[in-house]
C-alpha cells in the first residue's frame, strides 16, 4: 500500500527532504519506521531505535501499534519542548 510520510525538525534536516510517499507492506507505524530505518544511511541514523522519535497518524498522535491504511499520512519528529 502507498502511505504519506512527513518529517519534520531535525529529522527532515537529515534526510535533506520533508514528505515523500513510500509504498510498504507495513502495517503498523512502528513496522514502517523499521522498514525506513532498514534503507540504512540518513533514514536508520535519523530514525533509530535508541533515538527518541514521535510519530503521528493523520495528524493525531499514534504508538507504534496504530494500523496504518491506503493513503494515510504518517509523520515522524523529535520530542518538542517548549518555553
Amino acid at each position: 500500500m502507498k502511505v504519506n510520510v512527513k518529517y519534520f525538525a531535525s529529522i527532515r534536516e537529515a534526510l535533506g527532504r520533508g514528505t515523500e510517499t513510500v509504498d510498504t507492506r507495513a502495517a503498523s507505524v512502528g513496522a514502517l519506521r523499521d522498514e525506513l530505518i532498514a534503507r540504512g544511511g540518513p533514514h536508520a541514523a535519523s530514525l533509530a531505535r535508541g533515538k527518541a522519535v514521535r510519530a503521528a497518524l493523520d495528524q493525531v498522535m499514534s504508538n507504534e501499534d496504530a494500523a496504518l491504511a491506503e493513503g494515510c499520512e504518517v509523520a515522524f519528529f523529535p520530542p518538542v519542548t517548549g518555553g
